[in-house]
């Protein structure tokens, strides 16, 4: 059965910080849980970012021509929008108040997922990039803990996704090591012995969605757990294993 284990009692997080050798300190202190095999260890983008020192003060960003006009296009500040395209390959989608872009590593989102929620003292000009490499972040992570637990878990950094067509936010795995991305059940069969033709599970993202119910968007303050119970982990692959090539986008 699915278990959700919240870890709690992580420090704030700062530039600079050793997340892994930090989390694996975590474990098993104060009754806090201890990974077994098999296990998931979910771990969100805005610690993993924060550690990377991924932080941008927009007093530091001189919007482009380009960035202006687009800043007129979507009501946003030019130099947040100026940000934004930094961190894009190009803009899929705008309109006043929303733009979205396909960010450098691929995902397709609002505001090249730089956020100003939960990263420290309020303050209007400092806002977090995602990691410049997630997965590598999940290795690095995994490979520091498996000296301290024997073996090398499974790994995943998680970020709040919208979603076309749909209300709301859910978690989704963005750098993910020592796990299948997708599990593919393509030629497999059903209870009634049907040849699947297109059935592919998004495991990291389930597993992702799932663990941010307990990880919570807000004041909640638990930026990591532990999924326990999942029947298969599968081969391992990397977090482009989930995402949909553009030349298969029918939507752009």
């Amino acid at each position: 059965m699915l278990q959700i284990i919240p870890i709690t009692g992580l420090p704030e997080i700062k530039p600079g910080d050793d997340l892994p050798t930090i989390l694996s300190a975590c474990l098993g202190q104060g009754g806090a849980p201890t990974l077994e095999v098999g296990d998931i260890l979910i771990v969100t983008q805005k610690i993993v970012s924060k550690a990377e020192n991924r932080f941008v003060d927009l007093s530091d960003i001189t919007p482009s021509e380009d960035a202006r006009k687009l800043a007129e296009e979507v009501n946003k500040p030019a130099d947040l929008v100026e940000l934004v395209l930094r961190e894009s390959v190009h803009v899929v989608r705008k309109a006043k108040n929303v733009l979205i872009t396909r960010h450098h590593l691929g995902h397709v989102m609002a505001n090249a997922g730089i956020d100003a929620s939960n990263i420290g003292p309020k303050n209007g000009s400092r806002l977090l990039l995602l990691p410049k490499d997630p997965d590598a972040s999940a290795g690095a992570i995994a490979e520091r803990l498996a000296e301290d637990v024997g073996f090398r878990p499974a790994v995943m950094i998680s970020d709040s996704f919208g979603r076309p067509w749909r209300m709301g936010t859910t978690n989704v795995a963005i750098g993910i090591s020592g796990m299948a991305a997708v599990l593919d059940q393509r030629g497999e069969s059903d209870r009634d012995g049907r040849e699947m033709q297109v059935t592919q599970i998004a495991l990291a993202d389930a597993v992702a969605a799932a663990a941010g119910l307990v990880m919570g968007e807000g004041a909640e303050g638990i930026p990591a757990a532990i999924a326990r119970g999942i029947e298969t982990l599968g081969a391992p692959q990397s977090s482009n294993d989930i995402l949909r090539p553009e030349h298969e986008d029918l939507f752009r």
